[in-house]
C-alpha cells in the first residue's frame, strides 16, 4: 500500500488506520527496551562506575521516563471532553476503560481497590506480551519485566495529569499476564 502524499490521510473510521497505529505502538514498545538496556550499558562502559544493578535502574528510569510524558499527553488528550472526575476512583476507572482501550485496545480485566488509595489493575493477556515467549519460561518471565517499565510510566503520567499522585509497580508471574499495583500518594 503506498500513501500518496498530496491525498488527505485516513480518518479514524479507517479499519487499516487502526492497525496501522496499532502496529506501531507494537512496534515502539518492542524496540524501547532493547534502546534503553543499550544508552544504559553504553552509560556505564564510559563510567566504568555502574554495575549491573545500576543499570538496570538507569534503562528503569529511561523508560518510565518516557512512558510518564507519554502518559501525561494521552491523560490530556481523551480526557479534555469529558466532565470533571469528581474522585480518585473515577479516574482509575477511566484509566482502565478508556486509556486502556485506547493503548492496547481492551479494557483492563480486573480492578480490585482497598479505598484508602491503593488499586490493583490486572490485564490477563496484555498486548506487548502476546508474542512473547521464550524456550525457558522462566526466562521469559524475567526478561517480560523490563517491558512493564514504560507502562508503569505511561500510568503514573495519565493520573499526574489527573491528579493523582501515585507510585506505580508492575509485575507479571505467567505471561501473558501483568497486574499493576497503585499506591496514591496524599499531597498535603
Amino acid at each position: 500500500m503506498s500513501f500518496d502524499a498530496s491525498s488527505t490521510p485516513p480518518n479514524n473510521s479507517d479499519s487499516r488506520a487502526r492497525l496501522l497505529n496499532a502496529s506501531c505502538l507494537d512496534f515502539l514498545l518492542i524496540e524501547l527496551v532493547p534502546m534503553a538496556e543499550r544508552i544504559a550499558k553504553d552509560l556505564a562502559a564510559e563510567d566504568r562506575l555502574l554495575d549491573d544493578e545500576e543499570t538496570n535502574e538507569t534503562a528503569f528510569f529511561r523508560l518510565e521516563s518516557l512512558g510518564y510524558r507519554v502518559g501525561q499527553g494521552l491523560a490530556e488528550r481523551f480526557s479534555r471532553d469529558r466532565p470533571r472526575f469528581t474522585d480518585n476512583l473515577d479516574v482509575i476507572k477511566f484509566l482502565c476503560k478508556d486509556l486502556w482501550m485506547t493503548l492496547f485496545k481492551k479494557q483492563i480485566d480486573n480492578l480490585k481497590t482497598n479505598h484508602r488509595g491503593v488499586y490493583v489493575l490486572t490485564d490477563n493477556s496484555f498486548r506487548p506480551f502476546a508474542r512473547m515467549s521464550m524456550s525457558i519460561r522462566s526466562e521469559a518471565v524475567s526478561m517480560a519485566q523490563a517491558y512493564l517499565w514504560f507502562p508503569c510510566g505511561v500510568i503514573r503520567g495519565a493520573l499526574s495529569n489527573l491528579g493523582i499522585y501515585a507510585t506505580v509497580q508492575a509485575e507479571t508471574t505467567e505471561l501473558p499476564g501483568a497486574t499493576f499495583q497503585i499506591k496514591a500518594i496524599n499531597k498535603s
